[in-house]
């Protein structure tokens, strides 16, 4: 899960999901990715925690505007 995270932080900090912007589904993280959803959920879960990613009940998962320090 390691390489997961740090390769989701290296696009949010490339611009590639740019803040503001909504992550792709848990469905195609997992296919991008060749992991379980669950896997992607413990990583969007562990970013959230961060502050790096919000959740947005209805509407799926973004890049916060600003991160918690």
């Amino acid at each position: 899960m390691d390489e997961l995270l740090d390769d989701l932080l290296k696009k949010i900090k490339d611009g590639t999901y740019s803040p503001g912007s909504q992550l792709p589904s848990g469905r195609v993280l997992a296919d991008e990715y060749d992991v379980s959803q669950s896997t992607i959920s413990r990583a969007v879960g562990k970013l959230r925690k961060e502050g790096v990613l919000v959740g947005r009940p209805g509407r799926g998962v973004f890049v916060a505007e600003s991160r918690k320090r």
